[in-house]
């Protein structure tokens, strides 16, 4: 019986070990996790995944860092960050500059680009695009990445349309009929343009071709040196992606505490917030366990190139790993 509980204590003392909690001493590990954008509703799966401890469980202290997503991407190649938030185009531009980041979970299999318009303009399909003036955001980044594709699906050139950058008034520039349609994030704008009243179409890209939305990154360095901590980020942040899914109306209640204002806005604009929540959860897939594949990420590869956005083909194998995924149900 002594022996047994030897063992038994023995084996415990092991397991302990091995958490990322037990390597600081008992103490919560600092996670810094830059996502970009500013505080939103569309990152209520950070947000339940902090309040309902998820975090905490996993043995680390998660704050969320609002930064531009290439910034992220360069200081968590050098080392600075653990982790960060970024899409699939980001990792490869980063690997192109030789920054040894890695996806490690896929937090939106949906890339979450689209165009819309007003329906009177009757763009039903991408080759309705053509001739038309279309605004963007800017050349560049995850909206841009996203048309260029919606393009190549279709067998269309940039100069078969006149693109308008506009910065971020894509709403404004559609309903004052400054631009034919606009470039946006299908678990946005549409939604507001609706509550506003408008009748509208929209194209997602993700209907015409599969590319790699957000998701959780990490780096080379991370991976050899704290494959726990690696799992550990992954099992929580992924517990939080399903929290959000499965429970939208506690979630929503939860990004209260994270989302200046949300919680002053009247019943109508919460209606609108409370729908891009539900928009976005509509993006994860969450049956897909976090998970990417090798012609996913050839696909987002092939526009970069086709862009003249990378020096040429990356070894894909270096880019991605379903390695630290929680097991499926």
């Amino acid at each position: 019986m002594k022996r047994t509980l030897v063992i038994l204590i023995t084996s415990l003392l092991l397991l302990a070990a091995c958490s990322p909690a037990a390597q600081s001493s008992g103490e919560l590990i600092p996670i810094t996790l830059p996502s970009g954008y500013i505080p939103n509703v569309q990152f209520a799966p950070l947000y339940v995944a902090i309040e309902k401890g998820f975090y905490r469980d996993a043995g680390l202290d998660v704050a969320i860092d609002y930064n531009m997503e290439n910034d992220n991407v360069a200081l968590l190649g050098v080392g600075d960050l653990d982790f960060a938030i970024a899409s699939g185009e980001q990792v490869l531009l980063g690997q192109n500059q030789e920054l040894p980041v890695v996806y490690v979970l896929a937090w939106y299999q949906d890339f979450p680009v689209g165009v819309v318009s007003l329906a009177e303009q009757d763009i039903r399909t991408p080759a309705d695009l053509a001739g038309k003036q279309i605004g963007i955001p800017g050349l560049y980044g995850a909206s841009y990445i996203g048309f260029r594709a919606l393009l190549q699906a279709n067998d269309m050139q940039e100069n078969d349309l006149t693109l308008d950058s506009i910065g971020y008034t894509t709403v404004e520039a559609l309903v004052n009929h400054q631009d034919d349609a606009v470039v946006i994030y299908v678990s946005n704008e549409p939604i507001q343009l609706r509550a506003l009243g408008y009748d509208i179409r929209t194209l997602r890209v993700s209907d015409y071709t599969s590319l790699v939305g957000n998701g959780l990154i990490t780096n080379q360095q991370v991976i050899e040196e704290k494959p726990e901590l690696v799992k550990a980020m992954v099992k929580a942040t992924w517990q939080g992606i399903r929290y959000t899914s499965e429970h939208p109306d506690e979630a929503f209640e939860i990004c209260k505490q994270y989302v200046d204002n949300l919680a002053q806005l009247t019943p109508a604009e919460q209606e609108v917030q409370r729908q891009v929540l539900e928009a976005s959860i509509a993006l994860y897939h969450v049956e897909q366990n976090g998970a990417t594949d090798l012609a996913t990420w050839q696909n987002m590869q092939s526009i970069l190139l086709e862009m003249g956005l990378l020096n040429g083909e990356l070894d894909l194998s270096h880019v991605f790993s379903n390695a630290y995924l929680p097991q499926a149900d």
